[in-house]
């Protein structure tokens, strides 16, 4: 749940007053604005702060998070308050677990270019690990209802991630299934559909969400000891060895496969 460098300036009003978002919950009333990354910087030194900003997302990426941390702070030299900068700047500090830096920029970044859609779903995200999630789940809204987002199955996956935090699977689950609408190689999403669908006993479709997840992007340790747990409940003892396999094969350094040879099924 984790990506890029954007934008400050307001275009169009969603509606007046507090809107709904698609998940129910009642999110800041704000105007939306396209991302930074889509606008050309307005000044010389804005675009001498977004290359560093750019080459600073590269390195997070990557998780060199003290050069984006650097590559942030150089832009601020060159466009004191350049929103991008502080988003990046917020982004490296959650990551390394300074939580306090981390909320601060994000928050300052936001106060720049309130209706952000990256910015918002980032701080929305950041919320909902530090346990404020019904704020976080109203921040991840304004990105997700925000029509000039790219990308609204990062806001909605990360509000299905902030509802599991909730224990409140059925929120979860409509969250994701909007986000696989928005992007159907969504991996996250089809993992939690078919983590979720495995926790309320509907195995089909569990084994449903992990074939096409393992088609489209290949197995991991955690779907792939969630294939042989499902496979394992239907019976399919075959389908069980293969995934068996896998972990044996392709992940054995993994805690999933440390499980499987305890016998931990459950």
């Amino acid at each position: 749940m984790r990506r890029a460098a954007l934008a400050m300036v307001a275009v169009a009003v969603l509606a007046s007053g507090c809107a709904t978002s698609p998940g129910g919950t009642v999110g800041p009333s704000v105007s939306a604005s396209r991302p930074l990354s889509d606008i050309t910087p307005a000044t010389p030194a804005q675009a001498r702060a977004r290359v560093h900003v750019d080459l600073g997302m590269a390195y997070f990426e990557i998780g060199r998070y003290d050069v984006a941390l650097d590559e942030a702070k150089i832009a601020l030299d060159d466009s004191p308050n350049y929103a991008p900068a502080l988003h990046l700047l917020g982004l490296a500090y959650m990551l390394i677990e300074e939580n306090g830096a981390a909320g601060e920029n994000f928050e300052r970044a936001l106060r720049f270019a309130p209706g952000d859609p990256d910015f918002n779903n980032s701080y929305g995200w950041f919320l909902c690990t530090q346990g404020r999630e019904v704020e976080g789940l109203e921040r991840l809204a304004v990105a997700a209802r925000n029509p000039y987002y790219r990308h609204p199955a990062r806001p909605l996956t990360n509000a299905g991630l902030c509802h599991l935090r909730l224990a409140d699977d059925g929120a979860a689950e409509a969250q994701f299934q909007r986000a696989l609408q928005a992007d159907p190689d969504n991996g996250q999403a089809l993992y939690q559909l078919a983590a979720i669908a495995y926790r309320g006993g509907r195995l089909e479709q569990a084994r449903t969400y992990l074939v096409r997840l393992h088609q489209r992007l290949g197995p991991n340790p955690a779907s792939a000891w969630l294939g042989l747990r499902t496979e394992r409940r239907l019976g399919n003892h075959d389908a069980e060895a293969s995934y068996a396999a896998q972990l044996r094969s392709r992940f054995a350094q993994s805690e999933e496969y440390q499980l499987m040879t305890r016998g931990k099924f459950e």
